[in-house]
């Protein structure tokens, strides 16, 4: 298992009156923004060959924090994902809104993993500082370039690691690696042929006992923003506008769309290896909305499908994989 996911995240609640709605924060196109609305979270579990699927869902009220009720979540979330057959090393990676005791020691005493980002205050941007000059590695980021003769990346990233104690002086304290990256902080005011005396450097910090080594850790946690795709595919569908006034009936109304959204991704896989991370909508329009009229023939029920289908062997495949004969 590469990574159990834990992400909250804010949706749109119309009319006003909605109980539980509330004033909380979002970004909207890079903008930070209130939103009246509700706070859902979500756990997602995810393996390198394929997208993720919902474990545990929580609706929360607009304004609830993001990590009110992570704990709850992650400690089942890590008892389903043993359920599906999870036996080897799970790692829960969150980003800074879930860097808090209770949730790391959730996975803590559910034996998994955590990797969780830092938030940047002064004890951990010490520590990124303190790291020694000849320890930074440089990675493959955005733009990176590959240099033949010295075989390795060139890049604007460099990663780098230290020990570090997390909550020190309290009985939650945690000693765990402190992974930092480093970009080196532009000055796009700066005149042309103007250079700099020294290097000035943004640090991003992740928090993890991961015992990958640390290009891979940190390559990983990274990765833990494949959780925006489901975040997109359910604000895109079941959570455009939750449906009732009532908070009961909203909380019931996510789960549901969980397990619209598993559903999807499993007749995704059975269809094709091309429909395994493709787009939930994708799959609605290609395989499940699809025009077709039943017809009924020598008490045989017969299913007329368009002519010249360009998706009709995925959509066969998926229908031979659902009704195959019992083994």
């Amino acid at each position: 298992m590469r990574g159990l996911l834990l992400h909250g995240f804010g949706v749109d609640a119309k009319p006003q009156k909605k109980q539980g709605a509330g004033f909380g924060h979002a970004k909207v196109g890079g903008y930070n923004v209130w939103l009246r609305g509700y706070n859902p979270l979500i756990a997602t579990l995810s393996t390198p060959l394929c997208a993720p699927v919902i474990a545990a869902t929580r609706l929360r009220a607009g304004n609830a924090a993001s990590a009110r009720g992570a704990a709850w979540q992650v400690a089942e979330a890590i008892r389903t994902a043993r359920a599906c057959g999870a036996s080897g090393l799970i790692v829960v990676r969150m980003d800074s809104a879930f860097y808090a005791k209770a949730v790391i020691w959730a996975c803590r005493r559910n034996q998994a993993r955590f990797s969780v980002t830092a938030r940047m205050d002064t004890k951990i941007h010490a520590a990124c500082e303190g790291i020694d000059e000849a320890a930074w590695v440089d990675i493959k980021y955005p733009q990176a370039i590959w240099d033949e003769d010295e075989q390795r990346w060139i890049s604007d990233a460099q990663i780098a690691e230290t020990t570090y104690t997390a909550f020190e002086g309290t009985r939650w304290q945690v000693t765990a690696r402190l992974i930092a990256r480093r970009v080196k902080r532009l000055t796009p005011q700066a005149h042309p042929g103007q250079g700099e005396l020294f290097d000035q450097y943004r640090y991003h910090a992740v928090f993890t006992d991961s015992p990958f080594v640390l290009v891979q850790a940190e390559s990983q946690h990274r990765g833990h923003a494949v959780i925006e795709q489901v975040n997109a595919d359910l604000i895109d569908g079941p959570l455009a506008h939750l449906p009732s006034g009532r908070f009961a009936a909203n909380g019931a109304w996510l789960t549901c769309a969980a397990i619209a959204h598993n559903l999807t991704r499993a007749a995704g896989h059975l269809a094709g290896t091309r429909y395994g991370t493709a787009r939930a909508a994708t799959i609605r329009t290609r395989l499940i909305n699809v025009a077709a009229r039943l017809a009924h023939r020598a008490r045989i029920i017969h299913l007329h499908l368009p002519e010249h289908w360009p998706w009709q062997q995925a959509w066969n495949n998926l229908f031979a994989a659902v009704h195959a004969p019992p083994a």
